[in-house]
């Protein structure tokens, strides 16, 4: 028995909070239904909260993360994406990772200036920054809000490296100020990729750019001389991985130098969600890909050891990954190495009093 399909969602539902002990369960007169042959469809609107946090730095320690900051102007990501690694940190608001994390939108409306309070402070040392390190900084509501657009104007005032990672052609809007960035040597931009198959990605990440737009995205910030590469990301054995070389193909057509992959993981609640969603969109597979899933995390969903749960174990993660390195090879990516400068960082003219 599959959940209901909520119209423009990929979670079916919102699963158990595994900090909290008591669980609501929405009445029907709290949603509203389509028409009889619609039943099963249930809209879910989309809310946003103030986030008052009063840093805007998240520190990480992990070995094999590369980097050790990240901004993140939002928490919880309406991409959607059923397979997000993110959505277990909505529970920490006390949310649910099912359609919480993609109906239940926290806005840093003071990222900006935190940002520039946090690279004003004695202690910092310029080092590069990663703009998404845990949700999209491209959302579709940032199209409105623009406090990404405002963070990398921060970037650029204070001469400090950014990395970013989207899944989104809003990247584009702020070609302006990455130009500049770029012409400094200090920003990098993966678009992230996990299959041409826009049927595909209309169900398993409803709302991010079509395949076709975040080709279009890699192809317009090549053409500005903006370093763009791909994220093979997550690659899905059983349902995706076929199409590594052919998506290293596409961007390297593209103008992409770089291309980096890593396997699914399914931490927590992100396990039962992404069964649930197989069972719905993809009966017929489902038993295929959850045993290629458990080939490559030792007979398990997932992994939680540094090193292992972004490559997967085993035989069948082996041929992923050369495949990957094969490609790479054939369409010329990963040629050069790129390391942003951080010795340009300043405190803008007029901003010095401002440290004491």
């Amino acid at each position: 028995m599959t959940n209901p399909k909520a119209l423009g969602r990929s979670a079916g539902f919102n699963p158990r909070n595994r900090f909290e002990q008591i669980t609501v369960f929405p009445s029907d007169d709290e949603s509203r239904f389509f028409p009889d042959e619609d039943r099963d469809r249930i809209v879910v609107a989309t809310k946003f909260f103030s986030d008052t946090s009063r840093t805007i730095l998240a520190e990480n320690d992990s070995p094999d993360i590369p980097f050790t900051y990240s901004v993140n102007p939002y928490r919880g990501c309406e991409h959607g994406c059923i397979y997000c690694y993110a959505r277990p940190s909505h529970e920490y608001l006390g949310f649910s990772a099912g359609l919480d994390f993609e109906s239940k939108i926290m806005v840093k409306e003071d990222a900006p200036d935190l940002l520039r309070q946090a690279f004003l402070k004695k202690s910092w040392r310029p080092q590069t920054v990663s703009l998404s390190g845990n949700t999209d900084c491209y959302q579709p509501v940032e199209a409105k809000l623009k406090l990404t657009r405002r963070c990398l104007e921060v970037f650029l005032e204070f001469r400090n490296p950014v990395g970013i990672v989207t899944k989104n052609f809003l990247v584009t809007r702020d070609l302006d100020i990455l130009i500049e960035l770029a012409s400094r040597n200090l920003v990098s931009i993966f678009i992230s990729i996990t299959s041409l198959n826009r049927e595909l990605t209309r169900r398993m990440e409803p709302r991010t750019s079509s395949p076709v737009r975040k080709l279009e995205a890699i192809e317009l910030l090549a053409k500005n001389s903006v370093p763009v590469g791909v994220m093979v990301a997550p690659v899905i054995p059983g349902l995706t991985d076929e199409e590594i070389p052919s998506i290293l193909r596409e961007v390297s057509e593209r103008g992409a130098r770089f291309a980096a992959m890593q396997m699914m993981r399914l931490p927590f609640a992100v396990k039962e969600l992404f069964i649930d969603w197989l069972r719905r969109e993809y009966p017929d597979r489902e038993n295929r890909i959850v045993s290629r899933l458990m080939q490559v995390r030792k007979g398990k969903l997932s992994s939680y050891e540094f090193g292992e749960r972004m490559k997967g174990t085993g035989e069948t993660a082996k041929a992923i990954q050369q495949l990957f390195k094969a490609g790479c090879r054939k369409y010329n990516l990963n040629q050069e190495s790129l390391k942003l400068a951080t010795d340009k960082f300043r405190i803008p003219p007029g901003r010095q009093m401002e440290i004491f």
